[in-house]
């Protein structure tokens, strides 16, 4: 049986609704194959709030079977500007195919939408699930993500990529509903508006959180999602895992998944302005479930590690 993946899902996956693809569109994906190629199979991914995504099975005129997913930009505002659009998605895929660590392949793309019912891309389906370790599991996972870094960061080519730029611009600085400590997040908020870090830039997924990797048989088998990939500090991304370790294993989890980093590289500083940053990132998507009441005291016990360590009394 074919892997069930989030594999495309985006950095904060909910359920929510696919739509599938129309005729034309998957016409298209026909006519990416070869004359005489057929869709035999359309699945939904289940996760994402930035593009609807489907495994595909297209088999061409000789009967080869070919394992793929359609990456949909179906919201009419994601196209606007550098940000999720599927141009900074083929820019990134194209680098990447330098680099060691299994990534999607790009087969074809109308990032315009000009065949589709939205600006598509169509990416080979790698293997793998997304990871579910248990306890004991959890820190070969987490050597296993950090290491995958190492060889993204390294890629050369990356200041084509679009620069960093936060989600969260702090327009407007207003704690979460739930908030229990609501003294904290200001803190984070007047933190994060100093001029950030200085850092030397890197390619990075931007999204670099568990949902994004694939696995089998407890061994790495890809990244995926690399929409929101830029040119910019390496903490952006330690910090991402970090904030999404926190929520779903806990805040020894986040402390251990540097560490792992710390080895696998050979000596890595972390400044805490990035951990700062990627939680108030979450106030800017779309998808608020980490805003919820039960996630609220993960997220501020996160915040108020991250502002001891930087010298805050908190």
């Amino acid at each position: 049986m074919d892997p069930v993946t989030r594999s495309q899902a985006s950095g904060a996956p909910v359920e929510a609704v696919c739509p599938p693809p129309d005729e034309a569109t998957l016409r298209w994906v026909e006519q990416c194959l070869g004359p005489g190629s057929k869709v035999k199979m359309v699945r939904p991914l289940t996760g994402g709030t930035r593009h609807a995504n489907h495994a595909l099975l297209v088999e061409s005129r000789s009967g080869h079977p070919h394992r793929l997913v359609l990456r949909r930009w179906t919201l009419p505002d994601q196209t606007a500007g550098q940000e999720f659009s599927p141009e900074r998605e083929i820019a990134a895929l194209a680098l990447l195919a330098g680099c060691r660590l299994p990534t999607p392949e790009l087969v074809a793309a109308d990032p315009a939408g000009a065949y589709c019912d939205a600006p598509a891309l169509l990416v080979t389906r790698l293997i793998g699930h997304p990871p579910n370790p248990g306890t004991e599991e959890l820190s070969e996972y987490l050597i296993q993500m950090s290491a995958a870094l190492l060889g993204v960061h390294s890629l050369s080519g990356a200041a084509t990529m679009p620069p960093y730029l936060p989600y969260n611009r702090l327009r407007e600085r207003v704690p979460p509903a739930h908030a229990t400590r609501p003294e904290l997040w200001e803190q984070a908020f007047e933190l994060a508006a100093r001029p950030a870090p200085e850092a030397r830039p890197h390619f990075i997924h931007r999204d670099y959180q568990p949902d994004n990797t694939l696995w089998s048989y407890g061994r790495l088998t890809g990244v995926v999602d690399w929409s929101s990939a830029s040119y910019g500090p390496i903490g952006v991304d330690i910090a991402q895992m970090r904030c999404s370790l926190a929520l779903r294993y806990g805040l020894s989890a986040a402390d251990a998944f540097l560490d792992s980093f710390d080895r696998v590289s050979g000596g890595y500083v972390h400044d805490p302005y990035w951990d700062l940053r990627s939680v108030l990132d979450l106030l800017a998507q779309p998808d608020e479930r980490h805003l919820g009441r039960a996630c609220i005291p993960l997220l501020e016990a996160h915040l108020a590690g991250s502002l001891a360590r930087l010298g805050v009394a908190v």
